[in-house]
């Protein structure tokens, strides 16, 4: 049987492996394969689980501490420093934000890959990883083009180099991906394709996990900075105070997949994080900095944050139903229409850590799996019941036409407006 031997200094957490390991051999025992195939895309070594990283001088400080006490601290201490950073790249600004969008996503991914590395690294076939990383690079060519076509369009229509890569930016796309495609057919090696379709699949959802969801973020972003602010802050609320909640009081275990959390966890963490996405959005909606959409300026070639702040971001009044009146005596009621909940479920689920990047919180993508989850919803939220027509982009597009274009939509815009009686009444208050 072949021999399998992995570096000392690998670090990927046993029970992810162990995951990957069961799935991926599963197929082979189902269907038949015989038995030297299956030997040769089964045989995996055991991986060790990954060390202590937290930092000397935090182990010399808190020697004398129980270890409960001791990831207390450390937890604590490095959440603290994690809120500091957040805060000072909200100062920094939007283009600030984008680009630490762009590093968290490449770093979520590198942990994820390196998990089916770990397994494909043992049998010596060639390019995983390095095609692993041209899919990635393909993706974002592919969505931030498109982000900069929409968002950037009057600076691409000026440069005539970024207007024909807008043109042909799909077609560029496509045939990038087509490359890779040929690259992996060519990589492929007898005895080992089902291992590696696999391999290609595991890159495949990750890049739709990661990628796709973190340029659901950037959107976000565009379309106000509270968007942005709010749903991260209330996850990482939530992180918190379902921790400290557990902590001091957790007695009853929520579930076997996870035997830390608690319901006491649980049940502190959603109705705290309720408390504070209320009480944030509230603080948020008041300034335009943060409800105003992000907008390139092509004379100033900066991002500006100025509007007239829309009526959701305003505090409104409604009548409560007949039968609460009776039973609190009020009439109306007001609040601020842009708070969040947030689903604590997909903390629950993910019990073992993707790296240990950041002692006492495991990896970048354990600390930005919900935030995923929760751009998507913020998106999928934003498109269904906020997001309406833009006049400054349809302006833009317009202006991008043939003149002959130009004059047969204003043509056929005038006749609209004249036939619904609006043009004469303009006409009267442009004369006045």
């Amino acid at each position: 049987s072949q021999m399998c031997h992995m570096s000392v200094g690998q670090k990927v957490p046993r029970d992810y492996y162990q995951v990957f390991y069961r799935v991926t051999t599963a197929p082979a025992e189902k269907d038949g394969v015989s038995d030297s195939e299956s030997k040769v895309d089964s045989g995996v070594p055991e991986v060790p689980v990954p060390a202590d990283d937290t930092p000397e001088v935090l182990n010399k400080a808190l020697s004398g501490l129980s270890s409960r006490w001791k990831n207390w601290w450390v937890r604590g201490i490095l959440t603290l420093a994690m809120i500091s950073f957040f805060f000072f790249i909200i100062y920094l600004g939007p283009m600030v934000l984008m680009m630490i969008v762009l590093c968290v996503q490449i770093k979520c991914f590198q942990e994820i890959i390196t998990i089916g590395y770990s397994v494909y690294h043992s049998y010596d076939l060639p390019w995983f990883r390095t095609l692993s990383w041209y899919f990635l690079l393909c993706v974002n060519y592919f969505f931030y083009g498109e982000t900069v076509t929409d968002y950037f369009f009057t600076l691409v229509q000026r440069e005539e180099p970024l207007r024909i890569l807008s043109k042909y930016h799909r077609f560029i796309s496509f045939a990038l991906y087509l490359t890779g495609f040929c690259m992996f057919v060519l990589s492929l090696v007898k005895k080992h394709y089902r291992l590696q379709f696999y391999m290609f699949g595991w890159t495949h959802v990750t890049l739709l996990i990661v990628v796709t969801q973190s340029h659901l973020i950037i959107h976000n972003l565009f379309e106000g900075m509270i968007w942005f602010i709010v749903p991260i802050s209330c996850v990482i609320c939530n992180d918190i105070m379902a921790y400290m909640f557990g902590f001091f009081f957790g007695r009853t275990p929520l579930i076997k997949l996870s035997p830390k959390k608690t319901w006491e966890g649980f049940i502190g963490g959603f109705f705290s994080t309720i408390v504070f996405g209320i009480m944030l959005s509230y603080v948020m909606a008041g300034c335009r900095y943060f409800v105003c959409p992000v907008e390139f300026n092509n004379d100033s070639n900066s991002f500006q944050v100025d509007c007239e702040p829309s009526e959701l971001f305003q505090l409104q009044d409604y009548a409560l139903p007949s039968m609460l009146e009776s039973v609190t005596g009020w009439v109306r009621v007001s609040f601020c229409c842009c708070s969040f909940a947030i689903c604590r479920a997909c903390r629950i689920l993910l019990n073992t850590d993707f790296a240990n990047t950041i002692p006492g919180h495991g990896g970048i993508m354990d600390r930005f799996d919900c935030q995923y989850l929760m751009a998507t919803f913020v998106n999928v939220y934003i498109a269904s019941f906020i997001r309406g027509p833009n006049p400054t982009k349809v302006i833009q597009q317009l202006l991008a036409l043939r003149p002959d274009q130009q004059l047969y939509i204003f043509n056929s815009l005038k006749a609209h407006l004249t036939e619904k009686g609006l043009l004469p009444a303009l006409e009267e208050a442009a004369a006045a």
